[in-house]
């Protein structure tokens, strides 16, 4: 068993979405370490497993790093300014302002995105990653950013 962190990283596919040109990068050595227990996670794993296998995995590599995270809190929706009733309960907020949405599907697909993107407006979070362990041969991290 290699040590928590072990610097292992592969290349790995990422992408910029939702980014206007004259805007900077946020959270930027938030999201650098977020994506390194990212990357780790999928080159001790590789594809294959269900989300919830790398939900467990990532909460166990987050915490090795020192990464301040909550998994499954429930965050609060708001329609005109008032919050809702219904709230939304994402994989992982790091750093409390970064949301993480993890999948385990052949391809992110538009709704994955839509999904992301909502739930940012809603809950006035300004970044968020979109994980996809299952693709292959590298796990794919889409930034958002409103």
């Amino acid at each position: 068993m290699r040590p928590c962190g072990a610097a292992r990283m592969r290349a790995a596919n990422i992408c910029y979405n939702a980014l206007p040109m004259n805007k900077e990068l946020i959270y930027p050595a938030e999201c650098y370490a977020i994506r390194g227990a990212i990357y780790e996670v999928h080159n001790e794993m590789g594809s294959g497993f269900r989300e919830e296998v790398y939900q467990q995995c990532l909460e166990r590599e987050l915490t090795c790093r020192g990464i301040p995270y909550d998994a499954k809190k429930e965050l609060r929706i708001y329609y005109k300014g008032v919050p809702i009733e219904k709230t939304y309960i994402p994989d992982f907020l790091c750093y409390g302002k970064i949301i993480v949405e993890i999948k385990a599907v052949a391809e992110l697909a538009a709704e994955h995105r839509a999904q992301l993107m909502n739930y940012l407006r809603l809950t006035h979070m300004k970044m968020g990653l979109l994980v996809n362990f299952a693709s292959y041969p590298k796990a794919t991290v889409e930034q958002w950013v409103l």
